[in-house]
């Protein structure tokens, strides 16, 4: 089954090209299915770009998935039309009386700023809040996890003394652990951020479990005890060129930035990048929609504001090869 995605989303001629198999709403339609529900709060400034990347990652799976857009209200996007904020995008009021197998919530750039002072940060907590009643799995990326751990674990954030910028070897800690099932014992993330969390605060949760890592980058993937949260602070879902665009932007501007590691050949940027993530960034999310969403949301979907036990918990111990 393919991804739904809105009637003329840009998208949908990019996922075309790829070969990547969608529906739009109207021929969905048709199909007598129950499709889950995922919500995305897309916080990057370059929406169509970050919904494209998501659609991408998200449509390779069997499994029909209708996708629900939503930023934050009250704000101007000057990287995205009017337009398209208007026919594609609604706002967290518009959705909360509903209820989802699947929330991302997206990096944003403001990881200079402290939580409180972001513009939106009291409509994001109130969606966090809502989150733990009306959707089956939340999956916080980047600076999301970071504003995920902040509020729900009061684990802080921490300055970097450069930009973690390059594309990164990583290892799975726990090896069972269905997120990473079927993934090499080496795969590589990209990462972009001037910020990080410690380990010792997460290993101080008990709720908390650490999954994947790397040696360089720091803490990649983490899981609460049922797996209704997971956390992941680097970009799987990015596209070949993303880190490239970062990388030219600054440079043009005249600011400080590093070739990113691990991405062009013998570093040097005028060559093509190396894509090193694709396959591990399909697979996660893969088995995110799989083993998280599919496997143990309810068939009723307003049965999850009582759904606090899993059916089938994706425990090491249950989900072992």
């Amino acid at each position: 089954m393919p991804i739904k995605i809105p009637n003329n989303l840009p998208a949908a001629e990019i996922l075309n090209r790829e070969n990547i198999f969608f529906m739009t709403e109207t021929r969905a339609m048709t199909q007598d299915i129950r499709a889950l529900r995922v919500l995305i709060m897309n916080l990057m400034p370059t929406k169509i770009e970050t919904e494209t990347q998501f659609a991408r990652v998200l449509g390779n799976s069997p499994i029909q998935i209708e996708l629900e857009l939503i930023a934050p209200s009250n704000r101007e996007f000057k990287n995205t039309s009017h337009e398209h904020m208007l026919s594609f995008y609604k706002t967290f009021d518009d959705v909360k009386d509903q209820t989802f197998d699947g929330l991302i919530i997206t990096g944003a750039p403001v990881e200079h700023m402290d939580f409180e002072e972001v513009d939106y940060w009291d409509e994001l907590v109130e969606l966090m809040d809502w989150s733990k009643i009306h959707v089956h799995s939340t999956l916080y990326v980047c600076w999301g996890a970071q504003a995920g751990l902040y509020h729900h674990y009061g684990i802080r954030k921490v300055q970097l003394d450069k930009k973690l910028f390059g594309v990164f070897p990583h290892h799975v800690e726990r090896q069972n652990y269905i997120l990473f099932r079927g993934m090499d014992d080496e795969f590589f993330i990209p990462h972009s951020r001037h910020t990080t969390i410690l380990r010792e605060d997460v290993d101080a949760v008990p709720e908390l479990t650490v999954m994947a890592s790397s040696d360089e980058a720091g803490i990649y993937a983490i899981k609460t005890d049922n797996g209704r949260e997971i956390y992941l602070f680097g970009h799987a879902e990015y596209d070949w060129d993303t880190l490239k665009k970062e990388y030219d932007r600054d440079t043009s501007q005249g600011k400080p930035i590093e070739i990113p590691k691990n991405y062009y050949p013998n570093d040097d940027p005028t060559q093509t990048p190396v894509v090193r993530w694709r396959s591990c960034g399909h697979l996660i999310y893969s088995n995110w929609i799989n083993y998280f969403l599919y496997q143990t949301t309810p068939y009723d979907i307003t049965h999850i504001k009582n759904n606090n036990q899993w059916a089938y918990p994706p425990t090491e111990d249950n989900w072992n090869e």
